[in-house]
């Protein structure tokens, strides 16, 4: 954008003008091109004459019976905004129209700006007022205050209005804005030694090449000169990887002072919509943040204001400016994320609410749906991706473990058998190497999982009416394809509830359930094969754990890749399909039978009621590893278990070693006795007597000693290697004391997950909710989407008092009917009201006790005759109900 289209805009929103890509295109086209000074005067004439209509339309002449009819002093116009009267003075411009003169009464207004110099003295004042600021092109938090002051004594605030105008709509002008003298801190001071003598006369230099090249009339682009000056490489150069050049407090001032005045605030609004698509357009066509990285400073400078969040932003401006946002390079955004990791918490908090309002202002403001896809609203994808910046600012400025990492398995996860078929079918696989990682993660070095607790909590970053709109097939297939013109909202998991995300595993797992099936019934065509599509368990009830656990150790030995089929059990002698119930039940005894603390795989604190890996069980690594393919079973097969493990094991599986802060919640009383040790405030050594040698029982009540250092019983625990001590203490505990089993364990979770999005998606405390599900039973909500079938509906007497009865249940029976309606006892992910439970008549009145159908949450109930007859069958049902049959 060259200077003179620069200034044009100043505080109004030229749409006519063109972006700073077509300024050499103009200068082409213009006849008078080999003639630059006959060039600039015309540019110079016509954009005196728009300006004289623009103040025209906004302020009038000051003629109060003035005929004229684009005139605002004339009687009967219709007042108009600064976008309308900006893009009228060009229409206006082009016809030629009337243009009134100033009036004598018109004084202290932008028409006096207008005014020649040879005009009455009490106007050249305001003149030469005027003409001082005309220079102005970008601003210090000392000019702002210097024209604040001059305005206030002349109650016109109208050249600072137009200097914000200016300034805040010219990317070139805001990136050399607000810039800093110096580094921050006292170890930037000594990491720059040497550099910072001069910087003051660099920045004056600088400064005064920029004013200059904006006063040349060249018609060069704002994006081809950004990143030429003498500035850009060597602030950067001084600057850390968490640092930019701008001023942030004195930024953070400024708007402090001005954002209470109305007008000034209308400048900032009406210049941010003319500098968003210049923006947009340098980052997308120019590549001019590799030229200067400084461009990252009006980035940093516009999302200070604190009124981006406000209705008069949502419309136009902040959606305009996401986009922007959203085109910077990967690099950038990391840089964004850095620096705004150091902001506190309220103003991390203050950004996600700003394109949070956004995105919920788009979505109730429009109908999505399956035909109008929210994926396909601009404002709503941009301000997502500027979101994630955010998301992972709150990471990085949270508290980090970024060290204690779980060590990947000794030997690789078996590929399966048919790889080779696949290729030659035009079949293979993606993903192999395991599930994506977000590349913004990547560029960080961090992991939402390495955060233990973020700035603002995570939940904040969810949008409720994002997910009830999100049409999730289609969004699954969008994060599939990884198509560049269809944003996918799985790419940024924090904006999804675990509902949601629950629904696009489910897809996945689904899809490749297909993809097996299909790659099945195409290798018996080829090799002759018998058709086995599906995963197949022949069981008995009285040797589940015999029959099921060697027929996986036969398949996961000979062709993992069958693991990702479909699951269908069978118990023998029983007439039950396998439609889903089946399989629940299945699972809810495997559990049972494997957490059996006689079986002595796990043991089992009555405190906490939760179960850990015993160190001493018989059991060899393979039985672990078939745990760990049941858990992830269940995880595939949308089925969910009564498994009871500190949250530690799910941290665990996502790859982060249990510490001393995780043991709170699996071992509360030593995590408590290691706690007082740290606190004590007498001498450790002499007072308590301990080495780093520590001593426990196994099973049989035979005694254990472990050295955590080398000698460690003759190593005395003192007040200087305490923490030390409580490190490696719980390090044993939860890492190294059952490290063989869980390694096991975990290898077997893999072979059936490995290729899943699970740690793509979902967090450990959400991935215990997608095994275990949700413990809160709130009946009502399932009252609230239960349907009915077979004549029965909600006003039916029978079914309020099933409802009555229902709700007098004690919480035993209460899960009991959970158990016996859909085969599990615990609430799916997002509580009983996602749970889609039918009730059916099932006839008469009858002696008959109720049934159901547990594949597909169906209870029969028939049409008893009193409320006691009623509770007294169900009652009868549910706590007896075992086994299958066909009706």
């Amino acid at each position: 954008m060259n200077s003179d289209e620069k200034e044009d805009c100043e505080c109004a929103t030229p749409q006519a003008e063109t972006s700073p890509a077509r300024g050499p295109d103009r200068e082409y086209e213009d006849p008078d091109a080999e003639n630059p000074e006959a060039s600039r005067m015309k540019r110079a004439a016509a954009k005196h004459l728009i300006e004289r209509y623009y103040h025209q339309l906004t302020e009038g002449c000051g003629n109060e019976s003035c005929s004229n009819s684009w005139c605002a002093s004339s009687v009967g116009f219709s007042r108009m905004d600064n976008n309308a009267a900006a893009v009228k003075a060009l229409e206006l411009y082009k016809v030629n129209a009337k243009l009134c003169d100033p009036h004598p009464s018109k004084k202290g207004t932008a028409s006096a700006y207008l005014e020649s110099s040879n005009s009455k003295m009490n106007h050249k004042d305001v003149h030469t007022v005027r003409d001082n600021f005309k220079e102005v092109n970008y601003l210090t938090e000392e000019k702002v205050y210097e024209i604040l002051d001059i305005c206030g004594e002349k109650d016109d605030y109208s050249p600072l209005i137009r200097v914000i105008g200016r300034v805040f709509s010219s990317a070139e002008g805001l990136v050399q804005s607000f810039r800093r003298s110096k580094p921050h801190t006292k170890e930037e001071l000594k990491s720059l030694q040497g550099k910072d003598e001069d910087k003051d006369e660099d920045e004056k230099e600088t400064a005064a090449c920029s004013v200059t090249a904006m006063d040349e009339d060249s018609p060069t682009s704002s994006s081809s000169r950004l990143g030429e000056g003498s500035s850009g490489e060597n602030d950067v150069q001084k600057l850390a990887p968490d640092e930019v050049s701008v001023d942030i407090e004195a930024v953070r001032r400024v708007y402090e002072r001005l954002l209470s005045n109305e007008k000034i605030e209308a400048a900032f609004l009406n210049a941010l919509v003319y500098l968003s698509p210049n923006v947009e357009c340098d980052l997308t066509y120019h590549n001019v943040y590799s030229r200067d990285p400084n461009y990252l400073n009006l980035f940093v400078i516009v999302m200070e204001n604190n009124n981006l969040h406000s209705p008069e932003y949502l419309e136009i401006a902040l959606p305009q400016f996401c986009k922007a946002m959203s085109k910077l390079p990967l690099a950038a955004q990391a840089k964004l994320a850095r620096l705004w990791s150091h902001y506190s918490a309220e103003q991390i908090r203050r950004m996600m609410e700003t394109f949070q309002q956004l995105i919920t202002f788009k979505v109730i403001s429009n109908e999505f749906n399956s035909r109008n896809l929210v994926n396909d609203d601009d404002a709503v994808v941009a301000a997502t991706k500027c979101l994630k910046i955010v998301y992972y600012a709150n990471v990085l400025g949270g508290d980090l473990d970024t060290k204690n990492n779980e060590e990947d398995d000794d030997e690789p996860i078996p590929e399966s058998s048919e790889l080779t078929l696949q290729e030659l079918l035009g079949e293979e696989r993606r993903n192999k190497k395991g599930p994506r990682v977000d590349p913004l993660e990547t560029e960080l070095g961090v992991r939402t999982n390495d955060c233990r607790r973020p700035l603002i909590p995570f939940e904040e970053f969810i949008n409720e009416p994002l997910n009830e709109v999100l049409e999730m097939d289609k969004d699954y297939t969008f994060f599939k394809v990884e198509t560049e013109n269809k944003f996918s909202f799985m790419t940024c998991p924090f904006i999804l509830n675990a509902v949601t995300k629950n629904l696009g595993l489910y897809y996945d797992n689904r899809i490749r359930m297909y993809s097996e099936r299909r790659i099945t019934v195409l290798y018996s065509l080829v090799q002759g094969q018998q058709l086995n599509p599906y995963l197949r368990l022949k069981v008995r009830r009285d040797h589940i754990i015999d029959d099921a656990l060697v027929r996986l150790e036969m398949i996961a030995m000979e062709n993992p890749a069958d693991l990702k089929k479909q699951l269908y059990v069978e118990f023998e002698g029983e007439q039950g399909v396998d439609e889903g119930g089946v399989s629940k039940e299945f699972f809810q005894l495997v559990v049972e039978e494997i957490f059996n603390p006689d079986i002595g795989m796990f043991t089992y604190d009555e405190r906490t009621r939760l179960f850990w890996f015993n160190s001493s069980s018989f059991e060899n690594e393979g039985q672990y590893t078939l745990i760990g393919i049941v858990l992830g079973l269940a995880i595939y097969n949308n089925c969910i278990l009564d498994v009871h493990f500190p949250m530690v094991v799910y941290r665990k599986l996502m790859g982060k070693k249990g510490t001393f802060r995780d043991l709170a919640d699996a071992n509360p009383v030593l995590c408590q006795s290691l706690k007082e040790l740290l606190e004590y405030e007498g001498s450790v050594e002499d007072d308590m007597m301990i080495t780093f040698q520590i001593s426990q029982t196994d099973l049989f009540g035979n005694p254990l000693s472990y050295d955590l250092r080398e000698n460690g019983d003759k190593i005395p625990v003192t007040n200087e290697n305490r923490k030390e001590f409580v490190a490696q203490y719980s390090e044993y505990v939860l890492n190294k004391s059952a490290e063989k089993q869980f390694k096991a364990f975990r290898r077997g979770f893999h072979m059936v997950t490995n290729e899943s999005p699970l740690k793509y998606l979902f967090r450990p405390e959400e991935i215990e909710l997608l095994i275990c599900g949700s413990r809160n039973l709130d009946f009502y909500a399932l009252e609230e989407t239960t349907e009915y079938d077979g004549g029965y509906n909600k006003d039916s007497r029978i079914i309020k008092e099933f409802w009555e009865t229902l709700h007098s249940f004690s919480e035993e029976q209460k899960r009991l009917f959970l158990q016996f309606t859909t085969g599990t006892d615990r609430a799916p992910v997002g509580g009983l009201g996602k749970l889609k439970m039918i009730i059916a008549k099932n006839g008469p009145d009858t002696d008959r006790l109720p049934t159901s159908h547990t594949c597909f949450n169906v209870l029969l109930l028939p049409e008893y005759s009193s409320k006691d007859k009623l509770r007294e069958r169900l009652l009868k049902a549910i706590t007896y109900a075992k086994g299958f049959g066909m009706l």
